[in-house]
């Protein structure tokens, strides 16, 4: 969008969603000195009594740290957003989603109750799903919403499952209680399953590998999503998740294992990947999963260096990275292009830009006196303080970083500052909304760096907390910890960073010919969406065959197979065959409903068929009526007329049956003849052993004083199964509303 052209860009649909994120900003800040004071807020609310699941929210240091970035660089954000999508017809739609997004990212950090935490763990990915396809007109944004929706949905599915074990195993879904009860869950026979489908949900939502590839795709999204996205709130989602169960999970070699080798991997690739871009949106999208790589490796650890570090490096990630994000954005809008290669010497038309950029820039390096040194040397220092193999954790820091400051003079110095090239022309200085954003994030980092105290004290040191207790206090945060080893591994980083930045242009040629010749995991998305719709396609040519005598076979048979293996596995003795007090009566019914299907199999004519179905209808509502259920017996007895009636209109146009011999019909004997004798089985076992009255005595006693109802039957359907009797109603007006309108068409008049 061009934003120089004059437009009316404080509208409602603009100004609402500033307002919303700012309220809640403050809001969630008037509570950081009970936080820093060590103290935590729980509120909780009945969900479902009857199953004792609450909506419980929970404000610690971690909980807390996470909302204010979620709202604070949510308003800056939106105000960006504002001027950047003015004019823009689906304004309104885009403010809607993007608070959408907020509120479910707010929702799941500060939710205690894991099944709420569920809930807007789905509520995110179905609003990002929204927002990266904003633009629905092109195929990519279509293709990289529906990849981000199910990648991160199918997570989302194994977390459920996660979920639910981890509430049978501890007997709650309150993490804050179970996080109180250490040994409970790593102590446990399902530990191994719980963790894996946790770290399931996790690496898919915060991209690590192989799930990673969803996330550079996202960037189809418009730019202040991606801003959004990538700083604080969906790929952090996993993050959070890590940190919360931290203290319930972590502790063992699986735990440590899986995180470090999983973050370091993603961290060491999405490095070099990023140097591989020369779009600078994508660039930074590939730093963001350095950066998820990186606090997945530091949350596998225990140590309070580690865990210091990552709560760290979390803010310093958000606070440049959205600055960044913000101004590429810029760029894109005031010059038309994102390319590295035709951005050159725009400082002298956008200074406030590229101050902003060089400011967040220098952060993300990990120079000082900014926020980014600090959160380095953390990281060097956690990295020593892993107890296995910390010079390998040390070392892909080391790499990782270095590739960080390159990537930093690629965003910032380049399209800014060199000269290789000619600016572009007629360009000037963004509005002054679009400016906030990254002049106001960007200076965060270098005050949080000066005043490094301040940060420790209101958010890390509360943040750590959270994560380990206090069993091992956060470490102090420092811009100057003395001469050490994570110093001179900062030293080596700028040196190796200026190094590739110089060589950027032969290391990305030679990266991009390795990456063309490597198998791409886009691409193998691509061919496993593609096997799916295949294998679809060809169980539905199985399944559906058009025939209803196959459904039958397929419906009755599988049937007689569950309640035959039900059975055999369940059963404890061959039941009493005695039919006690048998009165002529019965004898006369059970004659009724034998001949009736006798002449059913011995017909050839569909209307005697089906009349003889209707005598066997005829005996059940007689066996219903001789044991005292006359409602029941009313419906079947009108049910069978119906059908008997409706049948035999449409049978008298059919040609006449042709029964194939016994002979040829044997699957049919053997079903229909062991689905018989199976339910008569268990029929005997459910009568001829105690009964279970615990419904019973249930509806008995809580008809009247709950419902108000003293007969029975009726407040069960209408109270105690109100929503399947409201089913029901709702499946036969919308059959009568049917056949109404089938009746009221008029045919088509014979053209001629």
């Amino acid at each position: 969008m061009d934003t120089s052209t004059p437009t009316r860009w404080m509208t409602l649909a603009g100004l609402l969603p500033v307002v919303i994120a700012g309220s809640l900003f403050i809001w969630f800040a008037g509570m950081l000195p009970v936080i820093a004071a060590g103290d935590t807020l729980r509120f909780v609310w009945e969900w479902v009594p009857s199953l004792g699941v609450n909506v419980s929210f929970y404000i610690d240091g971690l909980s807390l740290t996470f909302a204010l970035l979620i709202t604070g660089i949510g308003a800056l954000v939106m105000l960006y957003s504002a001027r950047y999508l003015a004019g823009h017809v689906h304004q309104a739609r885009f403010s809607l989603y993007l608070t959408s997004f907020m509120l479910a990212m707010i929702g799941l950090v500060i939710s205690d109750n894991l099944l709420a935490l569920f809930v807007f763990w789905e509520l995110t990915t179905i609003t990002s799903y929204l927002l990266i396809g904003f633009s629905h007109d092109t195929v990519k944004a279509r293709r990289s919403a529906l990849q981000a929706l199910m990648m991160t949905g199918v997570g989302g599915l194994a977390l459920l499952a996660g979920i639910i074990l981890i509430g049978t195993t501890a007997g709650t879904f309150e993490m804050s209680e179970i996080n109180a009860m250490p040994g409970v869950l790593t102590g446990s026979v399902m530990y191994l399953p719980i963790v894996l489908l946790v770290l399931a949900g996790a690496f898919t939502k915060s991209a690590q590998m192989p799930f990673h590839f969803w996330l550079p795709n996202a960037m189809a999204a418009p730019t202040p999503v991606s801003a959004y996205l990538h700083s604080a709130t969906m790929v952090k989602a996993g993050v959070y998740l890590m940190a919360r169960t931290h203290p319930s999970l972590a502790g063992t070699d699986f735990w440590l294992w899986t995180l470090t080798i999983a973050g370091a991997i993603t961290m060491v690739f999405a490095s070099v990947m990023a140097l591989r871009q020369t779009d600078l949106k994508l660039a930074l999208a590939y730093t963001t999963l350095m950066a998820l790589g990186a606090l997945t490796l530091l949350l596998g650890n225990e140590s309070g260096y580690t865990i210091t570090a990552a709560a760290t490096f979390l803010i310093v990630h958000s606070l440049y990275k959205a600055a960044l994000f913000l101004v590429v954005g810029i760029l894109d809008a005031q010059t038309g292009t994102r390319e590295a290669g035709k951005l050159f010497g725009m400082a002298r038309a956008m200074p406030v830009t590229a101050a902003a950029a060089a400011v967040a820039a220098l952060s993300m390096a990990g120079f000082p006196p900014f926020l980014g040194f600090i959160g380095k040397e953390l990281k060097y220092a956690g990295a020593i303080a892993v107890a296995s193999e910390p010079y390998l954790v040390a070392g892909a820091f080391l790499i990782a970083s270095a590739l960080m400051v390159a990537i930093a003079g690629i965003v910032s110095f380049r399209p800014f500052w060199s000269k290789s090239g000619a600016p572009i022309a007629d360009v000037k200085e963004a509005p002054w909304p679009m400016l906030v954003g990254p002049v106001v994030l960007a200076l965060l980092g270098a005050f949080f760096g000066i005043f490094p105290d301040t940060l420790a004290t209101m958010l890390v040191n509360p943040t750590v907390a959270s994560i380990v207790g206090s069993a091992e206090p956060a470490k102090e945060l420092k811009l100057w910890a003395g001469v050490n080893l994570p110093l001179f591994l900062s030293i080596a980083t700028f040196v190796l960073g200026f190094a590739i930045y110089a060589y950027k242009l032969k290391l990305r040629a030679i990266l991009i010919d390795l990456t063309e010749r490597s198998p791409k995991f886009d691409n193998g998305w691509d061919k496993l969406m593609a096997g799916i719709a295949a294998g679809s396609k060809a169980l539905t040519r199985v399944i559906q065959t058009g025939v209803l005598y196959h459904y039958m076979v397929a419906t009755f048979g599988t049937a007689l197979a569950v309640l035959a293996v039900t059975l055999f596995f369940r059963s404890t003795g061959i039941p009493a065959l005695g039919v006690p007090q048998v009165q002529l009566w019965d004898w006369l019914v059970f004659l009724l409903v034998l001949l009736g299907s006798i002449l059913v199999l011995v017909t050839n004519s569909r209307i005697t068929a089906i009349a003889g179905l209707g005598v066997v209808g005829i005996g059940m509502a007689m066996i219903f009526i001789l044991y005292s259920a006359p409602d029941v017996a009313i419906t079947q007895l009108l049910v069978e007329t119906l059908v008997v009636v409706l049948f035999a209109a449409a049978a008298l146009k059919l040609p006449s049956l042709t029964p194939e011999p016994l002979r040829k019909r044997w699957l049919d004997v053997i079903i229909s003849v062991g689905l018989g004798i199976v339910t008569t089985v268990i029929l005997l076992k459910v009568t001829t052993g105690p009964i279970d009255r615990e419904l019973t005595t249930f509806f008995e006693t809580a008809s009247y004083p709950q419902a108000f109802g003293q007969n029975i039957v009726n407040v069960i359907l209408v109270d105690f199964r109100a929503l399947d009797t409201f089913g029901e109603i709702a499946v036969v007006l919308i059959a009568a509303i049917s056949i109404f309108a089938l009746l009221k068409s008029k045919p088509e008049e014979d053209k001629p």
